[in-house]
């Protein structure tokens, strides 16, 4: 009379997730392989990694450095320009009420 159409949806999930597991780990497999055969070329692709890593956030640090010095030069002269001749006037309304 009733037809159930049942899906295991956590059954295809796990096979999804053993899947990509395997080909997770079929590549480091084979990544081991690759280092333990070439290991020259591993050291000075990670070595040029490092190198660029480090002189990208040495050119940033710089980068901050410099605005930094901008922003206190800015503020600096502003305040003063600022200050100067500057006179506070305070008015006693109380009497309005």
């Amino acid at each position: 009379m009733f037809k159930y159409y049942y899906t295991n949806i956590v059954s295809q999930a796990t096979r999804s997730w053993a899947r990509g597991t395997l080909m997770f780990g079929l590549f480091l497999i084979g990544l081991g392989v690759l280092i333990l055969l070439l290991p020259a070329i591993f050291v000075f692709i990670a070595a040029f990694l490092f190198f660029i890593t480090g002189a990208g956030a040495v050119g940033t640090a710089l980068k901050m450095f410099f605005a930094q010095r901008k922003i206190d030069k800015l503020n600096q002269d502003d305040t003063e320009a600022y200050r100067k001749n500057v006179r506070i006037h305070i008015e006693d309304n109380s009497d309005e009420f």
